[in-house]
């Protein structure tokens, strides 16, 4: 059995006493997929899954950034305000430090330790949650305090710009705003947001293909390049459309003509997605879990057959996640090509759902999933010191 991970212990080894701790969650997406970036609505749960920072002041404006997961470390003098990325892990706690500065935040200098126990190309976060987790941790030490909407915001913006993946806001904003029992409705123009309890009955448990397609962040792009082409090509029938948020199905099916196939199924997908979201909504608030179960079905058959982003391994998980007792709704989540799959299981079913999956999936494909059963937590925030964290590698 592997020894538990000590962030404390390990931040003292590299770096000796004084640090302060933080965390933030990766999120599962239970429903609305591809429509933060629409401006559509999402309905994600921050999970009990974190990335953690062990952080100390420094007298300088160094900027030390330890990750014990890559086993690197990267120095940058934050003084230089032409940081670049090296497309690598660095560039996300990095980016998130170069728009604070260019925010107008003055950010001090600092040793960082990161562990992070979200899986990485899983499709639950784990970029989201280490750019969170630095956010609150740069501006603690440097005595700053920012709205936690506007610190969404800035994070997305470092993930756009500086890494250069064009995600959307969903991410970020759950991290810092997420709830213990509690999925978030984000409405991703307005940025409101409502908490929607998750009853006790039920749990998250997230089955991870161990499946990364590499043609994976090129199609997400494409996806996107996607949809602003069918905002541009409805907008000469539908004068004043901002985003596919915009259009309703009755709408899209009069003007189908007016956009090629392709287009018109991308289309389709997220305007017959933001209407799953707010029915799934009503559903779990009415108690309703086999309708929100058939809400997620509804949305997996058209991220595979119209969005077109899953794949064979994420389909064979759906599939014999609905052969098993007490499921009641199994899809893919996140970006897709890969990643994993989110599906509502009645509790007192989850670990024999989790056996049953991990066979069943291993003698269908030959790999071995992992399987996590879930709670949704609270969002980013600071820690408690000499926090004993499981192993994760």
């Amino acid at each position: 059995m592997e020894k538990p991970y000590n962030l404390a212990e390990r931040f003292r080894a590299h770096f000796g006493e004084g640090a302060r701790f933080y965390r933030a969650p990766g999120r599962v997406n239970l429903i609305g997929e591809h429509t933060d970036y629409n401006d559509g609505f999402v309905l994600p749960a921050a999970i009990n899954f974190h990335c953690w920072l062990a952080v100390s002041p420094r007298v300088d404006t160094q900027l030390v950034i330890r990750s014990d997961d890559f086993d690197q470390t990267r120095q940058v003098d934050l003084s230089d305000n032409t940081l670049r990325p090296s497309q690598t892990w660095s560039d996300y706690p990095l980016g998130v430090a170069a728009h604070l500065g260019k925010a107008g935040y003055q950010l001090r200098g600092a040793n960082v330790l990161i562990h992070g126990e979200v899986p990485i190309g899983a499709g639950l976060s784990s970029s989201a949650a280490i750019e969170v987790a630095s956010a609150c941790a740069f501006l603690d030490i440097a005595g700053c305090r920012v709205d936690r909407v506007q610190l969404a915001q800035l994070c997305q913006k470092a993930e756009n710009e500086f890494v250069g993946a064009r995600c959307g806001i969903m991410d970020q904003f759950v991290s810092l705003h997420g709830r213990a029992g509690h999925a978030l409705l984000l409405d991703c123009r307005s940025l409101q947001y409502e908490l929607v309890p998750i009853p006790d009955s039920v749990k998250l448990v997230i089955c991870n293909t161990m499946v990364k397609h590499e043609l994976a962040t090129g199609e997400y792009n494409r996806r996107r390049a996607e949809c602003e082409e069918a905002v541009r090509c409805l907008s000469a029938v539908l004068p004043g459309i901002r985003a596919l948020r915009d259009v309703n199905p009755e709408q899209l099916e009069k003007h189908r003509g007016v956009l090629p196939d392709t287009v018109w199924r991308r289309a389709h997908h997220v305007i017959s997605e933001n209407a799953r979201v707010l029915q799934a909504v009503a559903a779990l608030r009415g108690g309703n879990i086999k309708a929100f179960g058939k809400a997620m079905a509804a949305s997996h058959e058209s991220l595979r057959d119209f969005y077109q982003v899953s794949c064979s391994e994420l389909d064979v998980m759906v599939q014999i996640a609905n052969q098993q007792k007490g499921t009641y709704g199994a899809r893919m989540t996140g970006g897709g090509f890969g990643g994993c799959t989110v599906n509502l299981v009645d509790a007192q079913r989850a670990e024999e759902f989790q056996r049953q999956i991990a066979h069943a999936y291993e003698q269908a494909t030959g790999l071995t999933p992992q399987i996590y059963i879930c709670s949704a937590a609270d969002g980013a925030g600071a820690a408690m010191p000499e926090i004993r964290l499981k192993a994760t590698r």
